[in-house]
């Protein structure tokens, strides 16, 4: 007899929601983890924590820029750094043990400790080897190195050292403009940090819509940060009062360098494998390595599983956390799908930015005929009411058929109003079936309606 029917391999969302979902369907589950708390990078050092800061400084920029335009009156407050990072710890605490209870409540084990698989079936912690039917891969991602960067979390940071710095730095240059790299970047320019963002390629977001992209380059512009794109870093050098920063424009070779009290190091993640002894049980790996899987999440080894960041597609917490549950219904013996198509990315930055689907760029490429259908906030009543006029939503629709294809905004409550499209787009909805339906006044999500009847005759209010 097996211990377990499954054991899985990290406690991240991906992990931890397979686990549940799996322990639902009534099958003994173990959870192996290492930290002193469930919840993986995500809860500990990632999304939550950074979610906490990004709220605590854009209440400050609220006091400090729109105040006194709503009436409000008086000394706008100072900021405990160490009081902050404290109500950042209690909300990571409030998260991790969310987590535990509901281990408890499912009967889940947690083993814990780090784990190996010596062989198909057993996971060995510490001194102890554990058997199951089957074994799921949910070890998340680290972040990526850079050549000529040395990281020691002080001065050169990444992600999880930037969330903790001891005090507020003066200066910050951030290597690396995607997601991690603008939000942590804007939290530390609204605490009064001069933030230069270095970025290799010639846009800030790669991937994203180009024309979300330069608005949002143009709105951080505004907030006080500096962007060099399109610049390789080539070195950084540690000096007495921090590091310096060294690049070149790739169209000119000609070197440039800055110093700055903090260096942060976002320029992305990689799977976090190592350790496992994937390579003497023979399982494959994809060439930037990851798990190599098939569409039941199964390795090229029977009985061991993967998901999340540990396998191929875009390292999102909620993606993996569907693939969790998914495998979790598959191992159950039922069906489990992820529609890949139709997988939201957000960045939480002030306005908030919210894709999913096509780009048009990716239209465009596929020789796709489509049309596009645009409102701006500044035709909403309730953006204007709160400060956050500026952006847009942007919907794109096959031009034959009307189904849409996907969809861009930046603005005010994006991450949230996006989910409104994502539904749409998994049943194949058209963009007159959003038009049609009624939307509550005042509301941000007005402008989704917007946009799509403007895939159509054209907006109301616009």
């Amino acid at each position: 007899m097996a211990d377990f029917d499954v054991i899985i391999l990290g406690a991240g969302p991906g992990g931890y929601v397979c686990a549940i979902r799996a322990a639902q369907l009534g099958l003994k589950v173990g959870v192996v983890e290492g930290r002193e708390t469930l919840g993986g990078t995500c809860l500990n050092v990632g999304c939550i924590p950074s979610k906490a800061l990004l709220h605590a400084t854009h209440s400050l920029h609220e006091v400090h820029e729109n105040f006194e335009r709503m009436g409000l009156m008086g000394a706008a407050p100072t900021v405990d750094w160490a009081r902050m990072q404290a109500y950042k710890a209690d909300v990571v605490t409030g998260n991790t043990r969310g987590i535990e209870f509901l281990f408890k409540k499912n009967k889940i084990s947690w083993l814990k400790g780090w784990g190996t698989i010596p062989a198909p079936g057993q996971v060995k912690v510490g001194d102890e080897v554990h058997s199951a039917k089957k074994i799921v891969i949910a070890t998340g991602s680290e972040t990526a190195s850079l050549p000529g960067v040395t990281v020691d979390e002080k001065v050169v940071v990444t992600s999880t050292g930037a969330l903790c710095l001891p005090q507020i730095p003066r200066s910050m240059v951030v290597i690396g403009a995607g997601v991690i790299g603008l939000e942590l970047g804007s939290v530390y320019a609204r605490l009064g940090a001069q933030v230069t963002v270095v970025e290799y390629l010639d846009a800030i977001t790669p991937g994203m819509d180009a024309e979300v992209a330069k608005s949002l380059e143009r709105i951080l512009k505004k907030q006080g940060l500096k962007f060099v794109l399109g610049a390789a870093v080539r070195k950084v050098e540690a000096t007495p009062s921090g590091a310096t920063v060294t690049w070149a424009p790739k169209k000119t070779g000609v070197e440039a360098s800055l110093s700055a009290d903090v260096v942060l190091v976002a320029t992305g993640r990689k799977p976090y494998t190592a350790g496992l002894g994937l390579e003497a049980l023979g399982v494959e790996m994809l060439p930037r390595g990851q798990v190599r899987v098939d569409a039941q999440f199964q390795t090229s080894v029977p009985g061991i599983h993967a998901i999340g960041d540990a396998i191929a597609g875009p390292m999102l917490a909620h993606k993996a956390e569907d693939e969790g549950m998914a495998l979790a219904e598959i191992l159950a013996g039922n069906h489990g799908h992820v529609n890949y198509d139709v997988i939201p990315g957000v960045i939480y930055t002030t306005p908030e930015v919210a894709a999913v689907g096509k780009t048009e760029e990716a239209l465009k490429a596929e020789g796709r005929a489509y049309r596009v259908g645009k409102f701006p906030f500044m035709g909403n009543a309730r953006a204007k009411a709160v400060f956050q006029a500026e952006g847009f939503v942007k919907i794109l629709a096959d031009a034959a058929t009307d189904r849409v294809l996907g969809a861009h905004i930046i603005g005010p409550a994006a991450g949230d109003m996006i989910h409104e499209i994502c539904v749409a787009m998994e049943f194949g909805a058209s963009a007159q079936d959003l038009a049609l339906t009624c939307h509550a006044h005042p509301t941000y999500s007005e402008a989704v309606r917007e946009a799509a009847l403007a895939c159509g005759d054209g907006a109301i209010h616009a």
